[in-house]
């Protein structure tokens, strides 16, 4: 906690991230023409380079996962597709003994999991993290509204992983207990709102179903539910 501002910091040495998204209810696809929508783990190095690891819906009903590093689709996921009802985990490693972005898909009802390494050989990158997001990103190509959500989903197990000093290929995960929002000065209104916030096993989860917001979570929980 930086005791000057009162705001969670983001903790040092970071090198992984991960969640579990379920998808709890389809609302219906009201995505414009040629446009998407992600529900975004997102993760940031200390230069501010960020990797994604996004669910994404499309204006045409395609949905997948979707890799992504500095803003450029590297690879759908293609065996592991996203089904309601079923929960899916989420991991961002960054490797920096095989200099690469590993990034994986678990469908925790069928035990399905996917990954996929981006190469990072020959590029000059520091293999800390920094920051992470998680929430909603609208890409409206025939506005600047934002639409409905396609999918009610619940956000839980947020966690950042620190190397195991003892053994630099194992990741030990911790618990985040503490999120603030993203700072938005549009002053738009977003179609959506976060519900049920609390600690589960240690973690914040969430869950995003159609509303209206303007500011994203702030909250510095405590205990365990």
């Amino acid at each position: 906690m930086d005791n000057k501002q009162g705001v969670p910091l983001f903790p040092g040495g970071v090198t992984a991230i991960s969640d579990v998204i379920k998808l709890v209810a389809n609302n219906g696809n009201q995505i414009p023409d040629k446009s998407w929508m992600l529900y975004l783990l997102e993760f940031f190095n200390i230069r501010n380079i960020p990797i994604e690891l996004n669910l994404i819906c499309q204006f045409d009903n395609q949905d997948y996962f979707e890799a992504i590093f500095q803003g450029i689709n590297r690879y759908r996921f293609n065996k592991v597709l996203p089904v309601v009802g079923h929960s899916y985990m989420r991991i961002i490693m960054m490797d920096k003994v095989n200099k690469r972005i590993r990034y994986t898909i678990t469908d925790q009802k069928t035990i399905q999991s996917e990954d996929f390494d981006f190469s990072l050989d020959g590029m000059d990158f520091d293999y800390v993290g920094a920051n992470q997001f998680t929430g909603i990103e609208w890409w409206n190509k025939i506005g600047s509204i934002p639409y409905q959500i396609k999918y009610k989903v619940e956000v839980s197990q947020l966690m950042f992983g620190l190397s195991d000093k003892s053994d630099p290929q194992s990741i030990i995960f911790l618990p985040h207990n503490s999120l603030i929002p993203n700072k938005d000065d549009s002053g738009m209104n977003y179609p959506i709102s976060f519900q049920n916030i609390m600690l589960k096993d240690g973690c914040v989860c969430y869950s995003i179903e159609s509303g209206n917001c303007i500011n994203g979570i702030h909250c510095n929980l405590k205990g365990t539910i």
